[in-house]
C-alpha cells in the first residue's frame, strides 16, 4: 500500500521533532551524542532565521516521518549557490518507503526555481551503503571531493570516524 507524503517547510512547532530526529541521526549514523541543548539552540536558530537555511519535513498520515536540512555555499566558480542537504533523516519504519525520494523532490525544485542556486551537493558517511543508494536513486553522483573538517564545536561525543 503507497501512503503519501507531504513535504513542508518546517515551522518553530517542530522543533522537537527535529531534535528528536538530528540526535537519532547522529546516534544511528557516526554512533554520536550531541549535546541536546546545544542542538536545539542550533534547530532553534536555523528555524528563526531563513538566512542560514531550512528544515522541509515530510509527513505522512498527519506525522512527521522524515526531514531534511539545507544551507547554502557560494561558489565563484560557477557565480551561484550550492546548497547542502543536512540532517538527512527517515523514521525507522518509513525507511525504503519513498520518504527520502520525496524530501528530495521538493528541494531539487526549490533549488531549480530559486534564482543563483546551481547545484545540490551532500555529505555522507563513507559506511551508510543505504543512504548512498538512496542518494544515487534521485541522481545524486560521487565526486572526486573529500571533505575535511576542524570542529571546535565540541558539540558531539562518541566513536565518530572523523578524528
Amino acid at each position: 500500500m503507497t501512503i503519501a507524503v507531504r513535504v513542508r517547510p518546517a515551522t518553530s512547532s517542530d522543533e522537537d521533532t527535529i531534535v528528536a530526529f538530528n540526535a537519532s541521526l547522529a546516534r544511528e549514523s557516526e554512533h554520536r551524542n550531541l549535546d541536546l541543548n546545544l542542538l536545539r539552540e542550533g534547530v532553534r536558530a536555523l528555524l528563526t532565521d531563513m538566512q542560514l537555511g531550512q528544515y522541509l519535513i515530510a509527513e505522512a498520515d498527519g506525522k512527521a516521518v522524515g526531514q531534511l536540512m539545507w544551507t547554502s555555499e557560494w561558489s565563484d566558480w560557477r557565480n551561484g549557490r550550492f546548497w547542502w542537504i543536512q540532517s538527512v533523516y527517515v523514521a525507522p519504519d518509513w525507511r525504503g518507503r519513498g520518504v527520502f525520494k520525496a524530501l528530495y523532490g521538493q528541494i531539487d525544485t526549490l533549488s531549480r526555481t530559486t534564482p543563483g542556486v546551481c547545484g545540490l551537493r551532500l555529505y555522507v558517511e563513507r559506511a551508510n551503503a543505504r543512504a548512498q543508494a538512496a542518494y544515487r536513486g534521485c541522481g545524486l553522483v560521487l565526486t572526486d571531493y573529500l571533505v575535511m573538517e576542524t570542529d571546535r564545536s565540541g558539540a558531539v561525543s562518541g566513536a565518530g570516524g572523523h578524528e
